[in-house]
């Protein structure tokens, strides 16, 4: 017998989260808006505002509010994707807002433009660049407003645009039914010893919220406050076969030894990029029903982020005073410090998000919503020495980063059409929207860098780029096994006002359109009662993003160098065959996928021209193929314990690169060949819950050419095996207590900075 809808939905909780925090039965409060999947294909009912599109044919994963409190020390809302299979999030400290980058099954912790995030249907990721600098905004959701996190991989929706090739994340935050309050204060505490650095960072959030529905208008507000030390991310090096031999110079003792990332022998010379941070988030929400089928939305964000960067040096001379520039000499090798080795950094950061959307949820022949949401970098300002610390910190020369302007709009018109109703044979989704992103850049030189005013332009980025689609998917019940979505995206992408700036001279770059088209197929297969069987396909363009076109460099000769105006977009053809059993008490999947792209984008250098440029530039071809493997259940061998793990194996080589020969047959840079991840929570009554979690990812690479081959050293990506654990106590129905340790194993590992070592967290938490 076919289960029924209710049964589908509980058992559409396991496939909603590896980390179990909660057993199916609890999850109960949670049904009504939660996605259910029945033949293969996820169905979004609920109210609450999301990115998703009703009829989802492709694999689906996620986590919900009780199991984020139960099973994951979420100091930043990124922390609630921490366990799902092959995702991993670069997160260096606790308020990471510029650095904590999305990997995906096939795309690295390079390529954050390969992956998507929303909350509450509002665009979060940053298109603006593709690299560590362009994180998604995940600052602007704390994690005490999650109600519930959806990860759909692959770009098998219609709905989504070419950056859906690795995956798309959508928050879901909380909007009360009734009057509620709530409070939570935590910190954190990380040891930290590496090279010649022996500290202790850590940090402190507080965070409230309070809320009510008065009828048929209900409203939502947060505030959050964040202070973080973070360990130290860079260090000043030399390379040991830099250095002249002889005596000149001042003899400095300190310097620590080691390989670089390609086994060369270097110095490390102290320690750069050490962030005191201090940040503020408000979120308002309001929701209005004007009738019990239609709801209009409006979310209010504001965030800002004051922060301080400060070196430390490793050196010091005869009297044992630290040094900081000049000329030095170690171990009879003399190496010349530049200014901008032990260089400081102040940060002044304000960016708004405002959101809007009408939605109707009839669940009858037609449903409609329309939205709307800006994001405006208000103020964005980078100031940074340019002369040797300590001597800096009085005020000196230095430069002036200033971004306002920037920021990024979407409008979207989205409609579901059910000829014959909900349980019909036909479901169509179709919609229309455009998505606009600003590059607005800016350097000057200043006389005090601390509070000088700026001075004569240094360079300047400008650029603009549009992408409208337009696409439509029928999800089809063939027949009572059978059910098949059929697809297809058409996209009109503009790249417009393209400058780019030296101190003297602006280059002024042609606009570009250009058309694509992206078909999507998928079918899914009712075995029996216990096995379903899918399959998806799809087309994915992700276009190039402003920075990749514009933010580069001018030559002294007015030459362009650094980017690349007329980048052609990454082109992915992506596959996935799945097989799901139902295990009675939980799921078991198991996945195969393909990728073929085409076109992508990295930086590096071009070997076929003199003199070889490197900048961002096409890859001609690479290939992807894995398996993955995941399985959650509840009430494993006792009452009370629930079990989540998966496997992931991946074989991602570059296959063609006529600019760079040396890296055909290399590994994609920053996918391992393993990853895996396992949580067990356990919860023998209603107030206890003990969490033990563990994360492992295999050997990988930084470089195209996979010359790196020293993980473990700064620059370096390493493999790594970190466990966590996690217990919480509810002292009374509206107080609970949580202790946990990230990284117990205290694993040393890297990319590109070093991530933290073992972190003590403690918090106290007040809700209704």
């Amino acid at each position: 017998m076919r289960k029924s809808r209710r049964a589908l939905a509980v058992a559409s909780a396991f496939p909603l989260a590896l980390c179990t925090g909660v057993s199916a039965f609890a999850q109960t409060a949670d049904i009504a808006n939660a996605p259910v999947k029945e033949l293969g294909v996820v169905t979004i009912s609920g109210s609450q505002p999301t990115s998703l599109p009703t009829q989802i044919p492709a694999t689906i994963e996620g986590v919900t509010r009780e199991q984020i409190e139960h099973a994951i020390n979420a100091t930043d809302s990124e922390d609630a994707l921490k366990y799902l299979p092959s995702l991993l999030v670069r997160k260096r400290y606790i308020g990471d807002h510029n650095h904590a980058v999305l990997s995906t099954r096939a795309s690295g912790t390079g390529n954050p433009a390969r992956s998507m995030v929303f909350a509450d249907g509002i665009l979060l990721s940053n298109y603006l660049g593709n690299g560590p600098t362009n994180a998604p905004r995940w600052m602007l959701v704390t994690p005490e407003e999650i109600e519930r996190v959806d990860v759909l991989y692959g770009p098998f929706s219609a709905a989504y645009a070419g950056n859906s090739v690795g995956a798309v994340v959508d928050y879901v935050t909380r909007m009360p039914t009734k009057f509620e309050a709530h409070g939570q204060v935590s910190v954190q505490h990380q040891p930290f010893d590496l090279y010649d650095t022996n500290a202790t960072y850590g940090g402190k959030q507080v965070s409230a919220s309070v809320g009510n529905k008065q009828g048929d208008l209900s409203w939502f507000l947060n505030f959050n406050k964040t202070y973080s030390e973070g360990q130290p991310l860079t260090f000043p090096t030399r390379l040991v076969s830099a250095g002249t031999v002889g005596n000149a110079g001042t003899p400095v003792t300190g310097a620590v030894p080691g390989n670089n990332r390609s086994n060369q022998p270097w110095y490390l010379l102290g320690t750069a990029t050490q962030y005191h941070t201090q940040q503020d988030h408000i979120k308002a929400k309001l929701a209005y029903d004007f009738s019990p089928t239609l709801r209009a939305a409006y979310t209010f964000g504001w965030w800002h982020n004051a922060s301080e960067g400060r070196p430390t040096s490793y050196l010091r001379d005869a009297n044992g005073n630290a040094v900081y520039g000049g000329t030095v000499n170690i171990n009879g090798r003399s190496y010349t410090l530049a200014p901008t080795d032990f260089n400081g950094s102040n940060e002044n950061l304000t960016h708004f998000m405002h959101g809007l959307s009408v939605k109707s949820h009839t669940l009858a022949v037609f449903d409609w919503e329309v939205a709307a949401s800006l994001y405006d970098y208000q103020t964005d300002t980078l100031r940074a020495a340019t002369v040797a610390m300590p001597a800096a910190l009085s005020g000196d020369a230095g430069r002036i980063v200033n971004s306002k302007g920037t920021g990024w709009n979407t409008l979207a018109a989205k409609g579901t059409w059910r000829p014959d109703g909900l349980q019909g044979t036909h479901i169509v989704d179709f919609g229309l929207q455009r998505d606009s992103y600003h590059l607005r850049t800016i350097e000057n030189a200043t006389t005090n860098w601390i509070s000088g005013d700026a001075g004569a332009r240094n360079q300047a980025f400008n650029g603009d780029t549009q992408l409208i689609g337009l696409w439509a998917q029928d999800t089809w019940k063939i027949a009572p096994k059978w059910k098949a979505v059929l697809g297809a995206r058409a996209e009109r992408w503009s790249a417009s006002n393209g400058q780019t700036g030296n101190a003297t001279t602006t280059l002024s770059h042609p606009e570009r359109n250009e058309t694509y088209l992206s078909p999507k197929a998928a079918v899914a297969y009712q075995a029996n009662d216990l096995w379903v069987l899918k399959a998806s396909t799809g087309r994915a363009v992700r276009m190039p993003t402003v920075a990749e076109l514009y933010q580069g460099g001018i030559s002294g000769s007015g030459t362009l160098i650094n980017n690349d105006p007329n980048l052609k977009p990454e082109k992915s053809w992506t596959t996935e065959l799945t097989a799901e059993r139902d295990m009675g008490n939980g799921l078991l999947r198991l996945t195969a996928f393909f990728e073929c792209t085409k076109d992508a984008l990295y930086s590096q250098t071009n070997v076929l021209v003199t003199p070889n440029v490197t900048n961002v530039q096409n890859v001609d071809a690479i290939r992807t193929k894995g398996l993955e493997l995941a399985y959650r259940a509840a009430n494993v061998f006792v009452r009370g314990l629930e079990l989540g793990s998966s496997l992931t194996w991946t074989g991602s080589r570059i296959t063609r690169n006529d600019k760079f020969p040396a890296s055909v047959g290399r590994w994609q840079p920053r996918i391992p060949e393993w990853r895996a991840s396992a949580v067990a929570t356990y919860r023998p009554d209603a107030t206890w819950s003990y969490t033990l979690g563990a994360r492992y990812s295999g050997k990988q690479y930084s470089t195209l050419d996979n010359s790196d081959t020293n993980g473990f050293a700064y620059q370096g990506a390493s493999r790594y095996f970190t466990t966590d654990v996690r217990v919480r106590y509810q002292i009374s129905k509206q107080v609970s207590a949580a202790v946990g340790i990230d990284n117990l194993n205290n694993y040393q590992f890297w990319n590109f900075h070093p991530y933290p070592q073992r972190t003590y967290m403690a918090e106290l938490k007040w809700a209704p």
